[in-house]
């Protein structure tokens, strides 16, 4: 790996890879701005179809769909080609996008959101297998960019279609443009991912594996919502022995989710993993900064939504500058110490100050936070897209073993999702720690994921050890 060099952005462009990268893309940008175009329209939803009791559901089973469908993406590729894979991902998407748009009642429109999250988990989890399977390694982490970029655009297309929609009472069109634009992409992929092939065997169910981690998806997503402390800390402490259990099943398994590679002795691959859920873990607090700056720095809901989208914009920024970087070692040892600086700051200023000079160090933070996150997570994804073709998963040893190479990606995304449950459920508990005083509240929300940021960059050297030295 350290002497392929670092594939450019022209690259991504030649009209070899344009095909599979306009796929890539476009499903990506489908799931992405499902995510946030759901959140700013489903006040008006409910208000026409009822179901205010059920008001978090929508979200919670969407992800838990998403988190057990995309740990069966390389269960799917391996079984049928990527081409047809990924048009069974696109059609269940846009099926349950069509119920949404269509739904009379709430029960039906939480149908719609898990059939829809089960076919964007697909398309997430196929998003990182196609960098694999499509691209060559030199352009792994221009891949990966690729994605955030797409999240990059959602995080303004997203809350503005909602919420422009929603103003108009057509809310359901925001649905059925999320399905016109399915058929879209469902039209390139014929001819873009036509030579698309993962030469693997699908190898036994991994029945055990998926069921663990359902249900710990689940208990967290509940745990996430829980206004009671002592019901959200058990949740976690439940949803942590089930992932304590998944672990232990995925290392006597062979009907496994994670790729060998990362139970091997001396392996970095572990280290991979975890270092990528705890950044994606502390990005989980951007769900709760709008309500932090409305209720303690008294922002408009406008300027606090801007607020909120802080960290994603410099994840965003910084995952496209770092996606060139000729040293990810050393960016994967910076970026956990810049997320740790920027949430650490952020802390520190509810502590300590108050009005608009708070409010703007709490935008650089996040802003910090997120160049973190985007500085190591590149070549975190391409590190672990690549850890698996080793024969032990370190750096330079050329071993292949391309019967791991989809688990290894796919992998990727089920950290990921879980990741984000693990932040929402940990984002709660540190809300309820404060009680009912609002600042209390925001100053435990961001003291939990402080501590958790800087465990996180203190435990960036062992994952460093599984990123090349040089691309």
């Amino acid at each position: 790996m350290a002497g392929e060099g670092t594939g450019t952005w022209a690259q991504m462009l030649a009209p070899q890879h344009r095909g599979a990268v306009a796929v890539l893309a476009g499903g990506t940008l489908m799931f992405a701005i499902d995510t946030y175009v759901t959140a700013s329209l489903l006040p008006s939803a409910v208000a026409e179809i009822g179901g205010q009791a059920f008001y978090a559901w929508p979200t919670t089973l969407f992800l838990l769909a998403a988190v057990v469908a995309s740990s069966l993406t390389s269960r799917v590729l391996a079984t049928v080609p990527a081409a047809r894979a990924y048009l069974v991902a696109l059609a269940v998407f846009a099926a349950g996008a069509l119920v949404g748009a269509l739904a009379p009642s709430m029960a039906v429109f939480l149908l719609g959101r898990a059939v829809q999250g089960a076919g964007g988990g697909l398309l997430a989890g196929m998003g990182y297998a196609l960098i694999r399977i499509a691209l060559p390694r030199t352009l792994w982490t221009r891949g990966s960019a690729l994605i955030a970029a797409m999240w990059g655009v959602a995080l303004i297309v997203g809350p503005g279609l909602g919420g422009l929609l929603a103003a108009a009472g057509q809310w359901r069109w925001a649905f059925g443009a999320l399905v016109v634009g399915s058929l879209v992409i469902g039209a390139l992929v014929p001819v873009a991912l036509h030579r698309a092939r993962s030469d693997t065997s699908p190898g036994p169910f991994p029945l055990g594996s998926v069921l663990l981690v359902g249900a710990a998806a689940a208990v967290l997503s509940v745990a996430g919502l829980a206004g009671d402390v002592l019901v959200a800390g058990a949740g976690l402490l439940v949803a942590l022995a089930l992932l304590v259990g998944f672990v232990v099943h995925e290392r006597r398994t062979r009907a496994a989710v994670l790729p060998r590679a990362t139970f091997r002795r001396g392996s970095p691959l572990r280290w991979v993993y975890g270092l990528s859920a705890v950044l994606v873990g502390v990005s989980g607090l951007e769900a709760f900064v709008p309500l932090v700056g409305q209720q303690v720095a008294g922002l408009s809901p406008v300027l606090a939504g801007f607020l909120g989208v802080a960290l994603g914009a410099g994840w965003v920024a910084g995952e496209m500058v770092s996606a060139s970087a000729h040293r990810p070692r050393w960016r994967v040892l910076a970026g956990p110490g810049l997320l740790a600086g920027g949430t650490v700051l952020v802390a520190v200023t509810l502590v300590a100050l108050d009005g608009p000079a708070a409010t703007v160090l709490w935008a650089v933070g996040l802003v910090a936070g997120g160049l973190g996150i985007g500085t190591a997570w590149p070549h975190l994804a391409a590190s672990a897209i690549g850890g698996a073709e080793t024969g032990e998963g370190a750096p330079g040893d050329d071993a292949p073993d391309e019967g791991e190479a989809d688990k290894a990606s796919a992998a990727v995304t089920t950290v990921q999702m879980l990741a984000v449950s693990v932040g929402t459920a940990l984002g709660g508990v540190g809300l309820a720690l404060g009680g009912t005083d609002p600042l209390a509240s925001a100053r435990w929300l961001f003291a939990v994921f402080a501590v958790v940021a800087v465990v996180g960059a203190l435990a960036a050297r062992p994952a460093a050890r599984g990123v090349p030295t040089r691309a």
